[in-house]
This record gives structure tokens, sequence and C-alpha cells, in this order.
């Protein structure tokens, strides 16, 4: 378990560097830092080795009041990125990370910032990821680690890795739906108008359930009325005839909006249900079942495997909301949970 911050919340040290992406430094902030309706706050303090300011990608430089010693105390220890992946580290941040995983907090390496974990040790026999454009790279500089390319995070027990700057989004909504459970994180994702949880890797595209962007309006309202309505039977030719279009008119304009089909995104938009009703409920499979449109208990099933890797029961035991566990859940994971 995480050690509590004073007034009840988690404490989020930061660490910034030299030459810093503002997006990688933006991700942790705006999860940790601001102030989503429905979701609890966190104790954010941003820090660096250094005391003066820090340059970035962009025009502008960063000056932080706090250096490493913020990272005593902090419950999760987050290093956004490394600007340089073939340098190691100043000595005195690897010694702050190691100390950190020492007394039981969690650190969390996104983008090239696993580059820092690896480092420091902290990932020498566990699982990892990082950037797929530094892939070959970092399993040839660190071969102790076990590193899985495709992943979009990986957890495994204290210590956190992610992809690129988006997966940090994803890492770090994990983080949040481990410790607070699925409501706060589902709560900060909507806020942010980010997916609550992606399935899938780096290698494949990534598909949402109902597309958040595109001018196709038209099509876009006809897909919200089938998410509100997936407890009854739809098909393309049933989609077509309420947009008064043709099978392949429709079938152009939906991959041109969503990247793929209909029937693809239709099962994606039940799954995404039936992991809602699964986190957030007492229902049955049977009931869940009935909800999501899906027919039967296996076929269910066969999808959820399917498309986000794991089994429904699995999946409820792991994204329980914290109002529904009956006694506190460890993780004990060794990848990610897709």
């Amino acid at each position: 378990m995480i050690a509590r911050a004073p007034r009840g919340r988690l404490k989020v040290a930061v660490i910034a560097m030299d030459r810093i992406s503002p997006l990688h430094l933006a991700v942790p902030c705006a999860v940790f830092g601001d102030a989503h309706p429905g979701a609890p706050r966190f104790d954010l303090e941003v820090c660096a080795v250094t005391r003066r300011p820090l340059t970035t990608t962009a025009p502008f430089s960063v000056h932080l009041r706090g250096g490493l010693a913020r990272t005593a105390d902090a419950d999760l220890v987050v290093v956004p990125s490394w600007p340089e992946p073939s340098k190691r580290p100043p000595a005195a941040l690897l010694s702050a990370l190691v100390a950190a995983d020492a007394r039981g907090a969690c650190v969390m390496g996104l983008c090239l910032g696993a580059y820092v974990l690896a480092y420091a040790g902290l990932l020498d026999g566990r699982p990892a990821t990082t950037h797929w454009a530094f892939a070959r790279d970092f399993a040839a500089r660190f071969p102790s680690v076990a590193f899985d390319p495709n992943a979009l995070y990986i957890e495994t027990g204290r210590i956190w890795t992610s992809a690129g700057a988006a997966a940090g989004f994803d890492c770090c909504l994990h983080f949040v739906r481990r410790r607070l459970g699925a409501a706060s994180a589902n709560a900060i994702a909507r806020h942010l108008v980010v997916p609550p949880h992606r399935a899938g890797g780096q290698t494949q595209f990534i598909d949402t359930p109902v597309p958040t962007g595109g001018r196709d309006e038209k099509l876009l309202m006809l897909l919200a009325g089938v998410e509100r309505s997936l407890d009854i039977p739809h098909t393309l030719d049933s989609l077509a005839g309420n947009a008064g279009l043709s099978r392949r008119t429709l079938t152009r304009r939906m991959r041109a909006l969503t990247g793929g089909s209909f029937s693809r995104w239709l099962a994606l938009a039940r799954i995404r249900r039936c992991q809602q009703l699964l986190e957030t409920t007492d229902h049955t499979l049977e009931t869940i079942v009935q909800a999501t449109g899906f027919g039967s208990v296996a076929a269910m099933r066969t999808h959820f495997c399917q498309i986000v890797g794991v089994p429904p029961g699995q999946w409820r035991r792991t994204f329980r909301s914290v109002a529904h566990r009956t006694s506190p859940h460890h993780a004990t994971e060794t990848g990610p949970i897709t």
C-alpha cells in the first residue's frame, strides 16, 4: 500500500530536466495537478536536479522552486522524459529514484523516462517499455531488462513505464484506477477528454468506441444513438437505412471517421460498455450480455478476450471500483492489462 500524504491526498513528485518537452511534462501535471470534477485531488510537486531555469524544446524556459528533496516523501515519483538516452543521468537523480523505491514509493518512467529508471537499476529483471522508436536502442543498452516494445504501459510491482506521450496518459490513469478506483480514473479521463483505458499496444491502430472528432456530424449522432441502445441488434444495413445511405457509402464514411468498419466499432462499443458495467456494478454476466447485445455469455467472453486480452471476470477483479471492493487490492501484474 502507498503511504498517504497529509490531508488524505496522494503526493506526486514530477521530475523535470533541462531540454524537456513541454508536452511530456504536461501529461502527469494534467492528470495529477489539475482539479477534475468527481475525482480526488493530489498534492503535486514539480522539481529538478538544478535550481536554475530549465530550457525546453519550445521557445520558453521553466523555473522551478523545488529540488529533488521534494521527492523524499512522495507516494509517486514520475520521470516524464529524458532528452539524451545515451547519456547517464546525474547521480543525484538516480539516487533519489533508488531511495524512493527503497522506502516503498511508486516510481514511473513515461516515454524516454524509462531510460532513467533503467540507468538507476530499477528495471533490472523486470518487464518495461518505452517509445517504439527507441526499442532497439533500449533493448541493446539494457539487456537485463525484459523489454516489451509493444506495450502501451507496464506495471510491475511499484514500478511503471509507458510508451510515447499519449501512452503517458494511459499509464497515469491506470495508476489512478489502481489506487483510487475506476470511478476516479474515469472522472479524470472524462474531464481531459481522453479514453479512460485503451486496449492494445503500440503497433496497432487504437480505436475508440465513439469518435470525438471529425466533421461527419450526422454519422457521429447516429453512432451515439447506437451506443445508447446497444441492447438491441444493430447492423450495417440498419444503420445505412437510418442514415439514408448505401452500404458502400456508409462503409466509406465509417472508415474515414473511425479508421475501421462498423462491425469493429460496434464490437468495441459493446466491450467498452461491458467494462463499465464490470467495474461499477454487481450485475451478472448474463445481465451484462443483455445490456450490451452480445447474445450470449460465450460470445461476450470471446470478444472480450480477443479485444481486451483478458476474460471479463479478471477485468472485474482487477478494475473493480473502490466503492465495490470488499478488501484492498494489491497489484501483482507484470504487464499491462489491455
